[in-house]
C-alpha cells in the first residue's frame, strides 16, 4: 500500500483476457419489453455543459422495471461495442458487491479472489483513470442496491473511459450528488401499458377490444410488474380481461389468489408482486423510528392513493394507532410514545424505500401510493386487524375535518380519502357500536358546500346502509334519516321531506319517548319544514310549544333550546310579525355569544338574521349596517368563500337594491359572481342564485329586455342543474314573467304566471307564500290587461292572503297598496307588482 492509503496493485502472470469481457449473467430480457421514455434518457449520456454523465442511477419502486430497463441499456451498449469490460452486481447486499468486484478482479487482473476485500480494491484502482496509459472502457452496473451504506467505499471512480448505472429503490441523498445523475423510473404511461398487454396476448394468440385493455391497465395502476403477470394469469386460468377485472374488484380475494404462483412467473421473474414489496417493508421497519413503517403503510392503504392530507397522518388518532400498532410492542406502546414528528420521519423513511411518495410541502396532499402497495398491504391483515384499522383511519380522517371549511383543498382531499375508505372497508363504517361520525360528517359537508343533490344521493346511501348494518330502530340509522330528510327540503322537496319527518317522528315516539333530545331536534326539523311548504303561522304555534318543552327538559342554555329560541324567531318574521322576529333575534343573540361564543357558526348566524329582519321591517341602513360589520368576522372566521359569507354579501346586495339603488345592487352581485365562479363553478346552487339576483336587479336598474333574455338563459341553466320542481327555479319562472310585463309583453306575463300557478300548487301548496305570490302578481297582470273582472279577483285574492297570512305580512301590505293605488286612480293599472 502507498503513502496515503491508496492501493498500488502488482500484477503477477495471469490469463490473457480477451477484450470485450463480460462479468456476471446479464437478467434475461422479458419476452415484451417496452420501449418507454427512460430507454432513451438513459442513452444521453452527456449532461448538463457538455459533461459526460459517468454514473447514473435508476430510481424506482420496485415492479417499475428498473432492472429489464439497466440490461437493455448495458446489451445496447456491449451490441454496439461501447465497452470493453460489462460487469453485471446484484448489488443486494454489500458482500455480494465485493464478491462481484473480486470475481472481477480475479478474470481481468489475476488477483486472488480468496482475499475478496483486497481483490475488489484492486479492481476500483485499475478503474482509476490514469495519464500516460492506454485504458478499457468500462460499463459496472450495481442492479438492486438496497442500501447506501453497502457501497461505501466501493463506488467505482469517475472516468472519462468509465460509467456506473445503479439500480435502487432507495431515494437516499447519499445516492446522488455532482457526478450522479438520478433517472427516476416510473409507471407505464396509460398507451405503454396498453401497447405492453396487447402485445404480450397477442404472443398467445388473445386479442382483447383496447377499452378492456385499457381498464385492465387502470386497475393494475399501470405497474408494469403487475401487468407482465396478469397476462400469465390469464393465458394460464383461460380468463378474458373483463372475467379477470370482475375478480380483481372482488375484495374477497387477495392480490395472491389473483396472480401466477413461482412457478408460473414469467420472464424469470424471482417474485410475485404481492411480495415484490416485502423485503422493503422490513427494512423500513428496522430504520428510525423503529417499528413504525408497517403501522403507517397500514394506516395509507385504506385511503386515497392520490393524495393523503398531512393532518391525517399526524391526528391523535393516527399516532394511537402508530403506538398501538408499533412492531415488536404487541400493542403494548402508549400514545404518547408516538409523536407528530416520529410520524413524519416515517412517512419519509417509506418515500426513501420507494414504498410511497411523500412531499411534506404540499400539506393536502403529502402522500401518495400506489394502489396495488395499498392492497398488498391490506392483505396481510386478519379481517378483526382490517375493521380495527378501517375504523382508526376513519377516526384519524374524521379528526382532521374542520368545523369551519375555509380551506376548500384540504376539505377536498378529506372527501377523497373518506371515498376511498369507503369503497375499500364500508362494512368497517358500520360495524359496532354504529355508524362512524366519518359518514355524516362527510354528508353534512356536501350539504353545507352547497352539493344538495350529491348530500341527498350520500344519505340514501346511508341509510339503506344503516339500515341493512344496524337495524331500523338504531339511532344512528335514526340519525341519517333525519339528514336524509333535512337534505331532501333544502333540495327542494319540501313535501317529501315533511312526509319523510312525519314517518321518522312516529317511529322514533314508539321507541325513544316524547321528551328524548333526538325526537326534540327531529321535531325542530319537521316544524321549520312545514313553515317552509305554506303553513307559516302553524310553525309559529309548533315552535312556541317546542320551546317551552326543550327549556323545560333540558334548560335555557342547552344548544337545542337556542336553535328551538332561533327557529321560533324566524318562523315568525316568515309568518308576517317583522317586528317580532327583529325582537326575538335581539333578545337571542347576547344569550348565543354568552354560551356559544361570539365567532361560532351559529352566532353569525343569527346575527345574519338579525339584519335581515331588519331590513325586511323597513331599516334598510340599520340593516346594510349590521351586514358590513357582519362580514369581515365571516370572512375571518369562516373564510370568503364559505356559503354564508357569499350570503352576506348577497344580502348587502339585496339591501341596496329595496333602498332603491337598482344600479348599486347589480354591481356588488356583479363583483359577486366573478369571486365564486373560479371557486364553486357555474353549476352550485349559490352561484345560480348570485345570477338570478344579477339579472333582478339589472332589470330593475332598466334593463327590462336585457333582462328577460337573461332569465330565459338562466332558468334553461337551473332547470339542468336543479330540476323543474326546485324552489329556486320556481322564483326564477316568477320573475322572468315578471321581467316580461315589465317589457311590454303583459300577455306573455299573464300566460307565464298562469302556468307556473298549478306548479306552485303542486310543489309548495295553494296557501304558501309563494304560491299566493304568484296569484297576487297574475291577478295584478290581468288588471293591467284590463281583464273583465280582474279587479274584484283581486280584491277576494286580497282577503284570502289576510287570512292566510295576516295583515301585517309584507305580502298582503304590499297587495293592499296596490289595490289602493288602482282604486284611487280608477281603474289605472299603474300598480306596484312584486318579485320573487
Amino acid at each position: 500500500m502507498a503513502d496515503g492509503g491508496q492501493v498500488a496493485y502488482y500484477a503477477g502472470p495471469r490469463p490473457a483476457v480477451t477484450w470485450p469481457h463480460q462479468i456476471g449473467v446479464l437478467p434475461r430480457q422479458a419476452d415484451c419489453f417496452q420501449d418507454r421514455a427512460a430507454v432513451a434518457q438513459l442513452e444521453q449520456t452527456v449532461a448538463r455543459g457538455g459533461t459526460a454523465v459517468l454514473c447514473q442511477v435508476l430510481a424506482g419502486m420496485g415492479g417499475v422495471g428498473k432492472t429489464q430497463l439497466a440490461a437493455h441499456h448495458a446489451r445496447q451498449v456491449w451490441a454496439r461495442g461501447g465497452v470493453d469490460l460489462l460487469v453485471w452486481v446484484s448489488a443486494t447486499t454489500r458482500e455480494a458487491v465485493i464478491s462481484a468486484y473480486a470475481q472481477a478482479a480475479a478474470e481481468v487482473l489475476g488477483a486472488d479472489p480468496a482475499a475478496p476485500e483486497l481483490a475488489a480494491r484492486a479492481l476500483l484502482a485499475w478503474l482509476e483513470p490514469k495519464t500516460g496509459s492506454t485504458q478499457r472502457r468500462w460499463l459496472i452496473v450495481l442492479d438492486d442496491v438496497a442500501d447506501p451504506a453497502d457501497l461505501r467505499g466501493l463506488w467505482p471512480p469517475a472516468s472519462p473511459q468509465g460509467r456506473t448505472l445503479v439500480t435502487t429503490r432507495r431515494r437516499d441523498a447519499a445516492l446522488t450528488g455532482s457526478d450522479r445523475q438520478l433517472v427516476r423510473v416510473g409507471l407505464f404511461t396509460p398507451d405503454e401499458a396498453v401497447a405492453h398487454l396487447a402485445t404480450a396476448l397477442a404472443v398467445h394468440g388473445r386479442l382483447e377490444l383496447p377499452d378492456q385493455l385499457a381498464a385492465l391497465a387502470a386497475d393494475l395502476g399501470h405497474l408494469p410488474l403487475a401487468l407482465s403477470q396478469a397476462v400469465a394469469y390469464l393465458i394460464d386460468a383461460d380468463f378474458d380481461c373483463a372475467a379477470y377485472r370482475t375478480l380483481l374488484a372482488d375484495r374477497a380475494h387477495t392480490l395472491t389468489e389473483l396472480l401466477p404462483d413461482l412457478s408460473g412467473l414469467p420472464d424469470d421473474q424471482p417474485t410475485s408482486v404481492a411480495a415484490a414489496w416485502s423485503l422493503s417493508i422490513d427494512r423500513a421497519d428496522q430504520l428510525p423510528p423503529a417499528g413504525l413503517a408497517r403501522p403507517m403503510l397500514q394506516m395509507t392503504s385504506v385511503l386515497a392513493p392520490n393524495g393523503i392530507p398531512t393532518p391525517v397522518l399526524v391526528s391523535p388518532p393516527a399516532l394511537t394507532y402508530l403506538a398501538e400498532h408499533r412492531t415488536g410492542t404487541d400493542g403494548r406502546a402508549c400514545a404518547e410514545d408516538v409523536t407528530a414528528q416520529h410520524a413524519s420521519r416515517v412517512l419519509r423513511t417509506l418515500h426513501r424505500l420507494s414504498l410511497l411518495d411523500h412531499a411534506s410541502r404540499n400539506v393536502h396532499r403529502a402522500v401518495r401510493i400506489h394502489q396495488l402497495v395499498q392492497r398488498a398491504t391490506r392483505d396481510t391483515l386478519t379481517a378483526k386487524q382490517y375493521d380495527q384499522l378501517a375504523r382508526a383511519a376513519a377516526d384519524a380522517v374524521t379528526d382532521a375535518w374542520p368545523d369551519v371549511e375555509r380551506d376548500t383543498a384540504l376539505v377536498q382531499a378529506l372527501h377523497a380519502n373518506a371515498d376511498a375508505l369507503t369503497r375499500s372497508a364500508e362494512d368497517a363504517l358500520y360495524g359496532a357500536p354504529g355508524a362512524h361520525p366519518l359518514v355524516l360528517v362527510v354528508g353534512q359537508s356536501l350539504g353545507e358546500s352547497g352539493q344538495l343533490s350529491a348530500a341527498v344521493k350520500h344519505f340514501q346511501h346511508v341509510v339503506s346502509t344503516a339500515h341493512a348494518h344496524l337495524g331500523p330502530d338504531h339511532p344512528d340509522t335514526y340519525t341519517a334519516r333525519k339528514e336524509l330528510a333535512h337534505w331532501r327540503g333544502e333540495a327542494g322537496d319540501l313535501v317529501g321531506a315533511v312526509a319523510a319527518l312525519e314517518e321518522l317522528l312516529d317511529q322514533m315516539l314508539l321507541t325513544l319517548g316524547p321528551n328524548h333530545p333526538d325526537i326534540l331536534s327531529v321535531r325542530q326539523g319537521l316544524i321549520s319544514r312545514r313553515g317552509d311548504a305554506g303553513d307559516a303561522a302553524g310553525a309559529v304555534t309548533a315552535f312556541e310549544e317546542l320551546f317551552e318543552q326543550t327549556l323545560r327538559i333540558l334548560g335555557p342554555d342547552h344548544r337545542h333550546t337556542l336553535v328551538a329560541r332561533h327557529n321560533l324567531a324566524a318562523s315568525r318574521g316568515k309568518a308576517g310579525d317583522v317586528a317580532g322576529a327583529v325582537a326575538a333575534f335581539e333578545e337571542l343573540l347576547p344569550d348565543q355569544e354568552r354560551v356559544l361564543g361570539p365567532t361560532r357558526p351559529e352566532t353569525l348566524h343569527a346575527r345574519a338574521h338579525l339584519a335581515h329582519w331588519r331590513d325586511e321591517a323597513g331599516n334598510v341602513a340599520g340593516a346594510v349596517a349590521a351586514f358590513e360589520e357582519l362580514l369581515p368576522d365571516q370572512e375571518r372566521v369562516l373564510g370568503p368563500n364559505h356559503p354564508l359569507t357569499l350570503l352576506t354579501r348577497a344580502s348587502i346586495g339585496r339591501c341596496r337594491g329595496n333602498a332603491g339603488d337598482a344600479d348599486g345592487a347589480a354591481e356588488e352581485f356583479e363583483k359577486l359572481l366573478d369571486q365564486m365562479l373560479p371557486v364553486l363553478g357555474p353549476d352550485h346552487p349559490e352561484v345560480l342564485s348570485v345570477r338570478h339576483n344579477l339579472v333582478h336587479w339589472r332589470g330593475q336598474a332598466g334593463d327590462a329586455a336585457g333582462a328577460v333574455m337573461a332569465f330565459e338563459e338562466l332558468l334553461g341553466h337551473m332547470l339542468r342543474v336543479l330540476g323543474p320542481d326546485h324552489p329556486d327555479v320556481l322564483s326564477a319562472r316568477h320573475n322572468l314573467a315578471a321581467s316580461r310585463g315589465k317589457a311590454g309583453d303583459v300577455a306573455g306575463a299573464v300566460a307565464a304566471l298562469e302556468e307556473l300557478l298549478p306548479d306552485r300548487e303542486r310543489v309548495l301548496s295553494p296557501n304558501h307564500p309563494l304560491t299566493l305570490l304568484s296569484r297576487h302578481d297574475l291577478a295584478a297582470w290581468r288588471v293591467r290587461a284590463g281583464t273583465p273582472g280582474s279587479l274584484a279577483a283581486f280584491e277576494e285574492l286580497l282577503d284570502q292572503m289576510r287570512a292566510v297570512l295576516g295583515p301585517e305580512h309584507p305580502f298582503v301590505i304590499a297587495a293592499k297598496r296596490n289595490l289602493l293605488d288602482w282604486q284611487e286612480k280608477a281603474g289605472s293599472t299603474d300598480a306596484h307588482l312584486s318579485t320573487d
